[in-house]
């Protein structure tokens, strides 16, 4: 054993909000001045929670039900939120479009759908190089609004810790939309699926999708017959919705972390569910470190590069009480490689009896760049790669636990394909991220009924 294992296996024996700092560091920024971050932390610290204990664990329940197939998670938002697109409508059309969606995926999973947003803190970005070269003149990369700026300016790319206060209140804002909209009518079941219809009427594949929608329709109608209306099921008018980004800029996510009330237990208040990156899940890493001690549900990227023993340590760590709902593993493989490299990790963690979740993220193994190097996606490579997910779930003997996109509910132009035949010709329309590409509102909605038809031909 390493100098290096033996110190944090010790370290690993008291674990402290603050403990990460003793173990390795990656993505991490280096701010001018430290002491503006201690002020700026500090802060943070005495500020209220974003969410709360309770809902932490009832989602945490929730997802327990998708590792053993009795409910299906549909995470989505965009790759990182930015600060200059705050505001409600951005907000408001990407909560509709994950409603409709999961309408659709309800029906073809039969059972529940857990909708988590990449929302209200999806602000950090890791990246595969500390810096970025343009026409001569290199830079800091950009790491997301709550580190620097995009502006391809020395002055925008210095880290700064005021940032990550104006994130605090942005995602503050943003919950505050979120829980209204959850619960103030918006949310009602019978008005997501009059949109659903109106994207089935305007979609190239209008009689397709139709059967599905017709038969949803039936279903409400039913259900309605019944005297299951929102004036005698208020659960029709509104849903639960939770909140999710990556746990990567860890002062941050210390400062949001509080002592519950009722557990005496710690979670990180920043978000309902957290997750560690695929270039961050180094076991003796300070993002696992500080995982391992906050109560929330996690999530763990897995890659082409994750290796079985990696896996095995990394879910002995986060979860020694094996408790179900506690750890989801995110597949990010790529189309033409989730079938070779998935197997072994599924088995991998059956051997250890770990009670996982297991979801699809097709989006991050297939971006590719174009002739004029701009990134983006293709639409039935995101759709092989979620079959090519199903598939091994059900030779392995596993649940299909859900998926995980990058998307908006706004027109942009970011992935090509899907039924609105997007080419990279239009990739300049409306070409807005600034970090990863996108599915837009329609090639979302599109995915959803494509893997509500998948789900519908395995139940």
């Amino acid at each position: 054993m390493s100098a290096t294992h033996m110190k944090n296996s010790t370290a690993r024996q008291n674990w402290t909000p603050g403990s990460w700092r003793s173990f390795p560091s990656r993505q991490v920024p280096t701010y001018p001045d430290p002491t503006a971050v201690e002020a700026v932390e500090e802060r943070l610290r005495r500020y209220p929670p974003l969410v709360f204990a309770g809902e932490a664990r009832r989602l945490k329940s929730h997802l327990a039900q998708a590792a053993r197939g009795e409910a299906f998670v549909l995470q989505g938002g965009a790759c990182a939120e930015s600060f200059g697109e705050f505001t409600a409508d951005i907000v408001r059309d990407t909560f509709r479009v994950l409603l409709q969606m999961a309408v659709v995926l309800t029906f073809g999973a039969k059972v529940p759908v857990i909708k988590l947003g990449r929302m209200a803190g999806q602000y950090a970005k890791p990246r595969s190089s500390d810096t970025e070269t343009r026409d001569g003149v290199t830079l800091p990369s950009y790491r997301g609004d709550n580190i620097n700026g995009a502006a391809f300016t020395a002055e925008s790319r210095i880290p700064d810790p005021l940032r990550m206060e104006t994130g605090y209140f942005q995602s503050a804002g943003t919950m505050n939309l979120l829980r209204a909209f959850a619960s103030g009518g918006y949310a009602n079941l019978h008005e997501v699926h009059r949109w659903n219809l109106g994207f089935v009427e305007r979609s190239a594949m209008a009689q397709r999708y139709g059967q599905l929608a017709e038969r949803i329709g039936e279903t409400l109608d039913f259900m309605a017959a019944c005297g299951l209306t929102t004036a005698s099921t208020p659960q029709l008018d509104e849903t639960e919705f939770y909140t999710s980004h990556e746990a990567l800029l860890l002062g941050y996510e210390q400062a949001m972390t509080r002592v519950d009330s009722t557990s005496g237990e710690w979670y990180d208040c920043s978000a309902h569910f957290v997750w560690i990156g695929d270039r961050t899940r180094q076991p003796d890493g300070a993002h696992v470190e500080f995982l391992r001690g906050v109560r929330n549900p996690i999530g763990i990227k897995v890659g082409p590069t994750t290796s079985v023993e990696d896996i095995k340590r990394l879910t002995t760590i986060l979860n020694p009480r094996n408790e179900a709902g506690r750890i989801t593993l995110i597949s990010r493989m790529g189309a033409e490689k989730i079938e070779q490299f998935l197997p072994p990790l599924m088995r991998a963690v059956k051997e250890t009896g770990q009670p996982v979740t297991w979801i699809s993220d097709p989006m991050h193994g297939n971006t590719i760049s174009t002739g004029s190097k701009v990134k983006t996606r293709s639409f039935d490579a995101v759709m092989k790669e979620v079959k090519g997910f199903f598939a091994v779930c059900a030779a392995e003997g596993v649940p299909a636990g859900g998926v995980h996109l990058e998307m908006t509910g706004q027109n942009v132009t970011e992935c090509v394909g899907g039924a609105q035949r997007l080419t990279e010709a239009d990739l300049g329309d409306r070409y807005e991220t600034f970090c990863d590409p996108r599915l837009n509102a329609e090639q979302s909605l599109e995915l959803a009924f494509l893997i509500a038809e998948e789900l519908t031909g395995r139940n």
